[in-house]
């Protein structure tokens, strides 16, 4: 079993930044595909990064390219957003999850692994 805490989370002004973590335990995530999803009050949750094992190749929704970052160190079993430009629209409880399978799909489905979430925050 892998556990996943994401920490981070916080209150914001439009135009800042946050960035979030998501330390694993349990296994060694080194080739498991590591994904940050979000929901926001009231919607589904949604796909916003994914990135491989290696961490060379990483994936992002439209609305976030250009803004986030993902990045992992495997060193430290952790998976970084980085999230820059926040928006009201970024608002949303910010999830980590993992698929052991290595695949960086888009779909909450694939991912068998997920933490609690930490709150994102962005005031107008």
């Amino acid at each position: 079993q892998v556990q996943l805490v994401e920490s981070g989370g916080g209150l914001v002004q439009a135009g800042g930044s946050l960035r979030l973590s998501c330390a694993a335990s349990g296994r060694t995530v080194t080739t498991y595909a590591m994904g940050w999803f979000r929901q926001a009050p009231g919607k589904e949750r949604e796909f916003v990064a994914a990135i491989t094992g290696t961490g060379r190749n990483s994936y992002y929704t439209d609305s976030v390219k250009g803004r986030f970052t993902i990045s992992r160190d495997n060193a430290k079993n952790t998976v970084y957003l980085t999230m820059n430009s926040l928006r009201p629209e970024d608002t949303a409880v910010y999830y980590c999850a993992a698929d052991p399978r290595g695949n960086t799909g888009s779909s909450r489905y694939e991912y068998d692994y997920w933490g609690k979430g930490t709150q994102v925050t962005v005031s107008s």
